[in-house]
């Protein structure tokens, strides 16, 4: 007897894990010898490809809606950059203020100016520390330079 489910395959294009026989065609089987015979079973409804089987979109529709009402967006579910803005200020302003008070612990800065800078920084008048060093340099803040 020759291998009809692989012939079926072939004929039909599917894999062979995807081919049915129906049960009444049992004794119809073993007189198989050539694709036609194959073909005449096929065109009977004996033989038959199963559909293929697809991945369900269910659970996709369940997140879309949850994510369109606003859920799943927290900080776990986010990709690229990963920074919070808040620390990025926050960074921001500790080196400013780190690097004004030390400016004042040195004594190039007198307390009026300092106190000046300090609220300019909370004020977020600086983009970066480089910022602050370059407005204090242009405006004369400062007996030297500061580096």
């Amino acid at each position: 007897m020759v291998d009809v489910k692989r012939l079926a395959a072939e004929i039909l294009g599917v894999g062979v894990s995807r081919i049915k026989i129906s049960p009444e065609a049992q004794d119809k089987i073993e007189d198989v010898v050539s694709k036609d015979d194959v073909r005449s079973l096929i065109d009977q409804g004996l033989i038959w490809a199963e559909p293929e089987k697809g991945v369900s979109r269910g659970r996709w529709r369940v997140r879309h809606q949850k994510k369109k009402a606003g859920r799943r967006k927290g900080p776990g579910s986010r990709k690229g950059k990963r920074t919070d803005e808040e620390e990025v200020w926050k960074n921001k302003v500790r080196a400013m203020r780190r690097f004004l008070n030390t400016l004042k612990r040195k004594g190039k800065l007198d307390p009026k100016t300092w106190r000046q800078l300090y609220v300019m920084v909370k004020g977020n008048y600086f983009r970066d520390l480089g910022h602050l060093k370059t407005y204090i340099n242009e405006h004369r803040l400062t007996k030297e330079p500061v580096r």
